[in-house]
């Protein structure tokens, strides 16, 4: 049962992250899908100039309506943010993210000397929340050019879901932009090169430390519509939650902490069934709504 659970978050993550790229002529030609759907956002980060992206991602839309000298799609982009946030928290981040995808399976290589966090890892939590202030909000709307645009700080300097997803499949396939590339695309090469060197030791260090949209999800983990609640009575505090967490959440503690991503480990590891799903519909996984319990007594 719980290999089948396992197996089911995989196909969630492998088909979200197909129907979202699947634009294989982008792939083959080296160009970028620029179909209406374009203009919707998916809850993930995924880049808008992944060649086989049917939509946006919502980071680099953010970056796009603050640097741009109207702001017509800001109040779309802000409200979809706060929609998917207050639906379904960081589950996103656990379920519906290529690059989460991508991290989870580099992960898998077996290698020695496997840990969860990086040192410092309580002080570099924060990080993403910096990098969402700085490069994702601050500088697009203030490090303008001569006409008043602003530019994806974000996406043209860090993210390597971007490199790895656009720069690489376009530069490959495309000899003008071979032959153009330059120390910008050498730095992003390094860092996205970090980054799936740490995934094989560290589990998701990207999502702890490094991503904005995790950032601005996390914030509504402990209001999601989604989200776990603990029974105090049922918890013996054995810590089988937190071992088995790759986020490394005292989860008995903070079962709706910002760093969750809604994987669903710790309701798997916990002996005594303490730890329950929070559905939209307010009720606990498994529980009946009265209509069904007055009908079982009748």
């Amino acid at each position: 049962m719980e290999k089948r659970k396992e197996r089911a978050r995989l196909w969630v993550q492998v088909c979200t992250a197909a129907l979202t790229n699947g634009y294989v002529k982008g792939f083959a030609e080296g160009k970028i899908f620029t179909g209406p759907s374009k203009r919707i956002c998916v809850p993930g980060l995924n880049c808008y100039s992944c060649p086989g992206a049917f939509g946006s991602c919502p980071i680099g839309s953010l970056q796009a309506v603050l640097g741009s000298r109207n702001y017509r799609m800001s109040f779309y982009v802000i409200g979809f943010l706060m929609l998917t946030g207050a639906l379904l928290g960081r589950f996103v981040c656990g379920w519906l993210c290529p690059f989460g995808l991508i991290q989870d399976l580099l992960y898998k290589i077996p290698v020695k000397g496997k840990r969860k966090n990086l040192p410092g890892h309580r002080r570099l939590v924060w990080q993403k929340y910096g990098i969402l202030a700085v490069f994702v909000l601050l500088l697009p709307l203030t490090a303008v050019d001569i006409i008043g645009q602003g530019s994806p700080w974000f996406c043209q300097y860090i993210c390597p879901a971007g490199t790895l997803e656009a720069g690489i499949p376009l530069v490959a396939a495309n000899e003008v932009l071979k032959r153009a590339v330059g120390f910008l695309f050498t730095w992003k090469i390094l860092i996205l090169a970090a980054v799936v060197l740490l995934s094989v030791w560290i589990y998701r260090p990207f999502c702890k430390y490094l991503c904005p949209l995790g950032a601005v999800y996390s914030v509504f983990n402990p209001i999601a519509l989604y989200r776990y609640q603990v029974d105090d009575k049922s918890c013996t505090g054995c810590w089988k939650c937190r071992k088995t967490c790759g986020m490394d959440i005292r989860v008995w503690e903070t079962p709706n902490s910002p760093e969750c991503i809604r994987c669903g480990d710790c309701l798997k590891a916990c002996p005594e069934g303490a730890i329950h799903k929070i559905h939209i519909s307010g009720r606990k996984n498994g529980e009946r709504n009265p209509d069904e319990k007055n009908e079982v007594k009748e």
